[in-house]
């Protein structure tokens, strides 16, 4: 990893990005990932990609090395558009990664994102979802977002594997986005554009059997960035309010042929029009279609 004066100045870069949310996900600039750079990756021993985001993402990481024996792993963070807390919980996680697999060359960071592919499918058409589903939560279209955003960069690279964090339940914690087949879900949409995500900690129940993966005291939810609607689908009882059926037709109705379409332009190296993109899934979802 660089050193010295270049590696404060490119942090100093990522938390620009970070900080204006830029479309960000075919054109990364040159200080980022250089066209040589990125060839480098293309020829690389064992390499794959970690969405880096907390301590499930981490460790995701950590078992994937385990099990498949990667030797290269390239952390992405993909910012949203409802991300608060401080962007050192990023530069710590990837640290921490880094300490954890000291015979694993962790490389620089990356940082990816698309407000306007954000809103198409988790803001804009809010009372259109409200209307045909009966409920609104953006986690879902949220989650399908980070693990779509990845896609073209995983593909530039010569069709590496993606590791993601997702679990099926949090010591009993279901969340909204992670019912019963979201998670194959997103496997199924990852795998339509020849790009295997992984999800090594897909049936991992206990948070304890985190922090022993982790070799690291990790409390869930600190020193990780935040949103600003976290639990929103959750009534004042605690339960989910939105069922598994209602999530997986989202998906295969609207926030699936949007994101295909979305990520299919920006395979074809084009920043597609996310709004219209999504207007036109969800004109047929209006219209039964």
């Amino acid at each position: 990893m660089t050193t010295g004066g270049g590696a404060d100045n490119r942090q100093e870069m990522l938390v620009g990005v970070f900080r204006d949310k830029p479309e960000m996900v075919i054109d990364l600039p040159e200080w980022m990932l250089s066209e040589k750079e990125a060839e480098s990756y293309r020829t690389m021993e064992a390499l794959a990609i970690v969405e880096i985001a907390g301590r499930d993402s981490v460790a995701a990481a950590v078992r994937a090395v385990s099990e498949n024996g990667y030797k290269n792993l390239l952390p992405v963070y993909a910012y949203t558009g409802t991300d608060i807390g401080a962007w050192g919980s990023v530069e710590e996680a990837v640290r921490r990664l880094s300490w954890r697999l000291p015979s694993v060359r962790v490389h620089p960071l990356l940082v990816v994102g698309s407000p306007g592919f954000w809103r198409a499918i988790n803001g804009r058409f809010i009372s259109d979802l409200i209307a045909v589903y009966g409920h609104y939560t953006p986690c879902t279209g949220c989650h399908l977002y980070l693990h779509a955003i990845r896609l073209p960069l995983a593909r530039r690279l010569g069709n590496v594997p993606v590791i993601a964090g997702e679990r099926k339940s949090h010591s009993g914690t279901v969340k909204v986005n992670q019912v019963a087949g979201a998670l194959d879900f997103y496997r199924h949409f990852a795998e339509t554009f020849s790009v295997q995500l992984a999800l090594p900690l897909a049936d991992i129940i206990e948070g304890g059997a985190i922090e022993e993966i982790l070799e690291m005291p990790w409390k869930r939810g600190e020193d990780q960035l935040g949103c600003c609607l976290s639990g929103n689908y959750k009534g004042v009882g605690g339960g989910l309010g939105v069922d598994a059926a209602g999530v997986i037709r989202f998906f295969n109705e609207f926030a699936g042929p949007a994101a295909r379409r979305i990520i299919g332009e920006y395979m074809e190296n084009r920043v597609p029009d996310h709004e219209a993109v999504a207007k036109h899934a969800m004109a047929r979802c209006i219209k039964g279609e």
